[in-house]
């Protein structure tokens, strides 16, 4: 099998092993390079409406969490549902870290991470036999369950009542405008939206989507699928963590009830509406939901979800492969009317 990403060749005992073909850097820079001149165009957009500019923070959080469920359920097909979890986890230890110690807030951005890690890698675990359905309802009973834990733990998070004025970040005491750390969050979508792409492409991304086509291949070359599935686990639910971080340090408030189920639930829509043949299609899908959710017409007030869902069939009717998909079989369709197709 041979495709622009990798060659599956065997050796001369029959194991298959993977040579991943580099594009030039020059054009791995490409699709970066637009997506930073894209965001410096939403800045000029927002200016200084405080709505739009949540709009842009809104798209940067689905972003994070799409992205984070994006490496164990679309490239390693694992389906867990922990994510508003992971990212509460993030936002709590970012909270916690800035209002309760005099240490700087970037620990918390740290401690969330490898907080949320670490549950995933034990969930991972105690899951590892468990797959498809099954492994969906179990961990969305974790996330179902860790509302009222953290409820209980009110002397840490502040119970029912969450945690409250929260101070603005500061970078060495300087506060920083609110449309400086917008472009910081889109920066930090970008730079994370770039490292999966190049994960994806790169060898052990192969390796992982192998695994979730053909798992007997990848124990043929001596890998443990269950240990590579709970690394996938793992990295997913750090990056989810870090939309939390960024969504405390802009709201400057968290309470238990701030990441519910729904919001994954619109996560997993996320790459299908965006397109799962690249990680860049979370950061599109999640500019499409938050304009279907949040930016609409006044007529369409209070019916977001069914806007939403009415949005999503029609682009999956019209592209199956999402947005992404829809333009590359555009750009190929161009090429062969105006005979620029290479062979």
């Amino acid at each position: 099998m041979t495709t622009r990403e990798s060659i599956v060749t065997t050796t001369s005992d029959m194991t298959p092993t993977f040579q991943v073909a580099r594009q030039p850097r020059w054009r791995q820079l490409i699709v970066p390079a637009v997506a930073v001149g894209i965001g410096a165009l939403a800045l000029v957009w927002a200016g200084g409406s405080g709505f739009r500019q949540d709009l842009l923070v809104m798209v940067a959080v689905y972003a994070l969490i799409a992205l984070g469920m994006y490496i164990p359920f679309v490239m390693a097909g694992s389906m867990s549902m922990a994510y508003a979890a992971y990212a509460a986890i993030g936002a709590y230890s970012v909270a916690i870290v800035t209002t309760e110690t005099s240490l700087p807030p970037l620990l918390g951005w740290l401690i969330g991470p490898l907080i949320s890690a670490t549950v995933a890698v034990i969930l991972g675990l105690l899951t590892r036999r468990l797959s498809g359905f099954y492994l969906a309802a179990v961990t969305l009973l974790f996330s179902m369950a860790f509302e009222p834990w953290v409820i209980a733990l009110e002397p840490i998070t502040g119970g029912s009542a969450g945690i409250g004025g929260i101070p603005i970040p500061t970078l060495f005491g300087w506060e920083a405008p609110r449309l400086v750390m917008i472009a910081i969050a889109l920066m930090l979508v970008i730079v994370v939206a770039a490292l999966v792409d190049r994960i994806r492409t790169g060898a052990w991304g192969v390796t992982v989507r192998t695994m979730r086509d053909v798992p007997s291949a990848v124990e043929a070359m001596g890998t443990r699928t269950t240990t590579l599935t709970t690394v996938t686990l793992a990295v997913g639910a750090a990056v989810a963590s870090l939309a939390g971080a960024l969504f405390v340090s802009f709201m400057l408030s968290i309470t238990p009830e701030t990441f519910t189920l729904s919001i994954v639930f619109m996560a997993l829509f996320v790459p299908l509406i965006g397109g799962q043949a690249s990680a860049w299609g979370c950061v599109i899908g999640a500019i499409v939901v938050i304009q279907l959710t949040a930016n609409m017409p006044a007529s369409f007030e209070g019916s977001g979800q069914l806007v939403l869902a009415i949005g999503v069939l029609l682009i999956l009717l019209v592209a199956p492969a999402g947005l992404i998909g829809y333009a590359q079989a555009l750009i190929a369709w161009v090429r062969r009317r105006f005979g620029k197709e290479r062979p």
